[in-house]
């Protein structure tokens, strides 16, 4: 497994998809290429265990991302497109009703069959199937599905990373802690030394956040639209394991006033005293008389400049109250994105915000089956920006808004601290 980024097709940046028929193939065998890259290093076994609900078994979303391309492009947009296996329509889709019944997420786990190989074979058809109708497919048709094409393999890309961050929390499970990848990712490396941390003043009064203009952009990015924001500073930096370490001294976990009241039941109800995936000293699994920290590598010796990860929302909030600070919201984070000295907004870790992930004003979904995509999912969830070292290059957009359950912590997910400007 690796966590180098997906190639880009030629004539491709990070904000604007190439265009044309030639370049978007192109891009498609790339990004389909780098799943089964992002695989390669994991036994059968390993591509076919699911730690939790939550997660999913690497071959689930090698599968899945399989079935989107079938469902969404090619069954619909090509009459002569035969299914590989029609079964796999229910074992594959995720939450998209329109298109049949699913099986259940929490027992993707159980699904021995079909086997890795005859998934790898799945995969092959589709491509195959693809590149047929890349080449065949009239200007008309051609047209109609090339955004659909462009969503799917943004949606791979989401999976890519997925497949990382579900592996790695199986593994946290294995008490041999075993590694994903043995190269240290230099991205979550602050510095040798925690620099100071500095305040900068952030945008303030009408400013317009939203997506509009070129490239591509998830449904939940738009409209553009003006928001009010009060005058704010915003940390030019994320925080470090080395300060939320002192914040786990202090006492963090164990004092009730610094947290949500549904933080604090889910701070007792899960015994949770540290960051998903460090070990406190004298842990049975790998006893040490320091802190140490699981991650793609394995066991690692605790790293006080890296930033911290692996927080639920909780976490994040509760530290920050402890700092005398508070999260941004995700309208001041956007208008701070190109702001002069601010520093790892993107390809650290994702970094929570105070905002619910609700519609902006005037929000549409897609139509089609792909209306269930986003706006559905829109109650009951913070957002997060950024982008973190798992996710794939070029993937990410200062108006991007990832989302979890405030609970959630087996991302690589961080926070950076906000303060009103009069504090």
């Amino acid at each position: 497994m690796s966590l180098n980024p997906t190639p880009l097709a030629p004539g491709a940046t990070p904000l604007q998809p190439a265009a044309g028929r030639s370049a978007l193939a192109e891009r498609f065998a790339a990004v389909r290429a780098h799943s089964l890259a992002l695989a390669a290093s994991l036994s059968a076994e390993d591509q076919g265990v699911q730690s939790m609900p939550d997660a999913s078994p690497t071959k689930w979303h090698l599968a899945h991302t399989s079935w989107f391309f079938e469902a969404v492009v090619l069954q619909p947009h090509w009459p002569g497109y035969t299914l590989y296996d029609d079964r796999y329509f229910h074992l594959f889709n995720s939450y998209y009703e329109a298109l049949g019944p699913r099986h259940p997420r929490p027992q993707r786990g159980l699904l021995t069959r079909p086997s890795l190989a005859e998934v790898h074979a799945y995969r092959a058809h589709v491509d195959a199937a693809f590149e047929r109708f890349a080449a065949e497919a009239g200007d008309d048709a051609w047209r109609t599905v090339a955004p659909l094409v462009e969503l799917g393999l943004h949606h791979e890309q989401q999976h890519q990373e997925l497949i990382i961050t579900d592996i790695l929390h199986a593994f946290s499970c294995n008490p041999l802690l075993p590694a994903c990848q043995p190269a240290e990712p230099q991205t979550l490396r602050l510095a040798t030394a925690t620099p100071p941390l500095h305040w900068l003043e952030g945008p303030s009064g009408a400013v317009e956040i939203g997506h509009d203009g070129d490239g591509f952009a998830f449904d939940n990015e738009t409209p553009r639209h003006t928001v009010w924001l009060q005058p704010y500073r915003i940390a030019d930096r994320l925080v470090t394991c080395g300060e939320f370490a002192d914040f786990v001294a202090d006492g963090g976990y164990f004092t009730a006033s610094l947290w949500l009241s549904e933080g604090w039941a889910t701070v007792q109800a899960q015994g949770w005293s540290a960051p998903a995936y460090w070990l406190a000293p004298g842990d049975p699994r790998a006893p040490s008389d320091e802190w140490q920290v699981f991650g793609p590598q394995g066991l690692r010796p605790f790293d006080a400049a890296a930033p911290v990860s692996q927080l639920s929302f909780y976490e994040a909030a509760a530290f920050a109250e402890w700092s005398g600070a508070r999260l941004p919201t995700e309208a001041e984070w956007e208008a701070a994105h190109g702001l002069p000295g601010i520093r790892q907004m993107t390809g650290h870790v994702w970094q929570w915000t105070r905002s619910s992930y609700d519609p902006y004003p005037g929000f549409r979904p897609l139509s089609g089956a792909v209306s269930e995509y986003n706006g559905k999912f829109m109650v009951g969830q913070l957002v997060l920006r950024g982008g973190s070292c798992a996710t794939p290059a070029g993937h990410t957009r200062p108006t991007y808004r990832n989302f979890f359950p405030p609970a959630a912590r087996w991302q690589f997910s961080g926070l950076r601290l906000a303060k009103d400007a009069a504090c």
